[in-house]
């Protein structure tokens, strides 16, 4: 099992928004939103169910990123 370094602390996403230039927050992983038990799956599993083909197999985990000026959402691969 990989490690996702955002997941763990060890690092911090810092960039800015694609639509507005503004402040982009991580709103930690796009599984976790999928009902009120997804954040309680195993990471693994649910990465071969969340309909992202390939992270699984490239070892990258999946943030919700929303920016705090414009509200725009956008999904980053963060590599594990």
């Amino acid at each position: 099992m990989a490690v996702c370094p955002i997941c763990n602390g060890f690092e911090e996403i810092n960039e800015n928004c694609s639509a507005c230039g503004g402040s982009i927050y991580d709103q930690g992983r796009i599984m976790d939103y999928y009902d009120d038990y997804s954040a309680y799956m195993p990471i693994d599993l649910m990465k071969m169910e969340n309909g992202y083909g390939a992270d699984y197999a490239n070892k990258e985990c999946p943030h919700l990123l929303k920016c705090s000026v414009c509200g725009h959402n956008e999904v980053k691969f963060i590599k594990e």
